[in-house]
């Protein structure tokens, strides 16, 4: 039998329904609108007509980039970066994390310390700059002349991925560690079947945090990637971006808008991210938990 609802819970439950369809309204509003304004006539997205269903339905734009080498080209790096971006990432990350989740390192508070640290107080752009040219200087000496291994490699920390880690590494009994000591596991063996089965929402959510970030990639593949050939999907939106809106509407020749062919870049830069976002979002809420509670 259930429990009648006193007025006071109805009414935060009516309030917090209302603010949450909002919010969930909100933040599906601007991909709407830019599937909208993608596939709609060019007079009526110069006119300022799309406010949320598309008119004049065409897929001039979507068609244009699809028979687009650079567009696959830059699609095909972004993959790269993304996939052995958040792999590298991933693997230093609990590498990184299982030897700061045990006691018996030495210096432990102090790496520890270290780490956090530079949450607090970053190094800034130039000195990371200055960084990332050292460490294309020794990739030039050793014969990586792939600048994707660059942005790949120089970029492969994050502290707070790694505490998080850490703190789900440190959840786990030290009871089964020892039973797999016993039986004659290894530290490879206790790290792959222990630890690693046993928190496998945070490096879930991680992995997702890692791969967003690198999907997302601009700044840094801008700077570092010299070859236009390289460049990611991000990069080649934005220099799209910036050709294109040098143009005014009167010169503008192709059968669909300026911000037709930007916004139909933007779908097609989500949707890899819509796809698999729904099959790691089972472990987001526990993998956060389990990593940002220590226990």
């Amino acid at each position: 039998m259930k429990r009648k609802l006193e007025v006071s819970e109805l009414i935060f439950k009516i309030i917090s329904y209302t603010f949450l369809t909002i919010f969930a309204i909100c933040c599906l509003y601007p991909f709407l609108y830019a599937v909208s304004a993608a596939i709609s006539g060019r007079d009526v997205v110069e006119a300022n007509q799309i406010v949320l269903l598309p008119k004049d339905i065409q897929w001039y734009a979507f068609k244009e980039f699809f028979f687009d080498n650079s567009f696959w080209n830059s699609y095909t790096n972004t993959l790269f970066l993304t996939v052995f971006g958040t792999l590298f990432s991933v693997i230093t990350s609990i590498l990184g994390a299982y030897a700061l989740s045990k006691k018996r390192l030495l210096f432990r508070k102090g790496f520890n310390f270290f780490l956090v640290f530079t949450m607090w107080f970053s190094a800034g752009i130039v000195p990371q700059y200055i960084n990332y040219i050292n460490t294309n200087i020794i990739f030039d000496a050793i014969g990586i002349t792939d600048d994707k291994w660059l942005v790949v490699i120089a970029m492969g920390m994050a502290a707070m991925n790694i505490i998080l880690l850490r703190n789900a590494f440190e959840g786990v009994p030290s009871e089964i560690e020892e039973a797999a000591r016993v039986d004659g596991a290894t530290e490879t063996q206790i790290l792959t079947k222990v630890y690693i089965p046993m928190s496998k929402s945070t490096i879930a959510t991680v992995t997702l945090f890692f791969a967003i970030s690198r999907w997302n990639g601009y700044f840094w593949a801008r700077q570092m990637i010299q070859n236009s050939n390289e460049h990611p999907l991000q990069v080649y939106i934005r220099l799209k971006l910036e050709s294109s809106l040098n143009l005014t509407d009167s010169v503008w020749s192709k059968p669909y808008a300026v911000y037709s062919g930007l916004y139909a870049l933007i779908v097609c830069a989500i949707i890899p991210i819509l796809i698999i976002y729904p099959f790691i979002q089972k472990y987001f809420a526990k993998g956060v938990n389990m990593g940002g509670v220590k226990e």
